[in-house]
C-alpha cells in the first residue's frame, strides 16, 4: 500500500512573486454620522457632497496601508438642512512590486475606485432608511481629483517659494 502525503500537514509554501499586486486585505466604515433633523421642506433640496481621499502606511505591516475615503452629503436648502452624513469608509491595502514613484497614484486613484462601490452603497442605504430617496452618488473619476490635488499643492510650493524669495531680498 502506496501512502500519500497528507496534505494538511505538508508546510504550505507562500506563491512565488508574480509582479506587481495589489491585495485588499480589509474594508470597512471607519466613521459614520447620519444627522436627520426631520424637518419639512417644500422646495427642490440642493444635495452638496464632497469627497477626499487619504493614505496612511499601516505600523509593523511591511508594503501595508490604509486608505480612507471621507464623504460628506449635506441635502436641504440655505436655510434648513433635510439630513447631513458623514463616511469615513477605509480599507486597508497590501501594495508590492510597483515602483515608488507609482506608490502614490496607486494607494490616492487605485484604492479608491476599488472602496467607491462599497462606500456608494451604504450611502444609499443609509440615506433610504433615514426616509429619504436613495442618495446614489455618481461615478468618481480620481484620476482627476488626485491632479486637481497635486495642481494645488503645486501651486502652494510655489506661493511658498516666491514668498520666501521676496523676504530675502534685500529691502532698500
Amino acid at each position: 500500500m502506496t501512502e500519500t502525503p497528507d496534505m494538511a500537514t505538508q508546510p504550505q509554501q507562500p506563491p512565488a512573486a508574480q509582479g506587481p499586486a495589489i491585495r485588499v486585505i480589509s474594508q470597512y466604515i471607519k466613521d459614520l454620522s447620519f444627522e436627520n433633523p426631520g424637518a419639512s421642506v417644500q422646495e427642490q433640496p440642493n444635495i452638496e457632497l464632497g469627497i477626499d481621499v487619504g493614505a496612511t502606511p499601516r505600523e509593523g505591516a511591511e508594503n501595508t496601508f490604509e486608505v480612507t475615503l471621507k464623504l460628506q452629503a449635506r441635502a436641504g436648502t440655505k436655510e434648513t438642512a433635510l439630513f447631513l452624513l458623514e463616511m469615513d469608509y477605509a480599507g486597508q491595502f497590501q501594495v508590492q512590486g510597483f515602483p515608488e514613484a507609482d506608490l502614490e497614484p496607486i494607494l490616492l486613484i487605485e484604492c479608491p475606485r476599488i472602496l467607491f462601490p462599497f462606500a456608494r452603497r451604504i450611502i444609499a442605504d443609509i440615506s433610504s432608511e433615514g426616509g429619504f430617496p436613495p442618495l446614489r452618488i455618481d461615478p468618481v473619476d480620481f484620476a482627476a481629483l488626485y491632479a486637481s490635488h497635486r495642481q494645488r499643492a503645486a501651486e502652494a510650493a510655489a506661493q511658498q517659494e516666491a514668498a520666501k524669495q521676496q523676504g530675502a531680498t534685500p529691502q532698500t
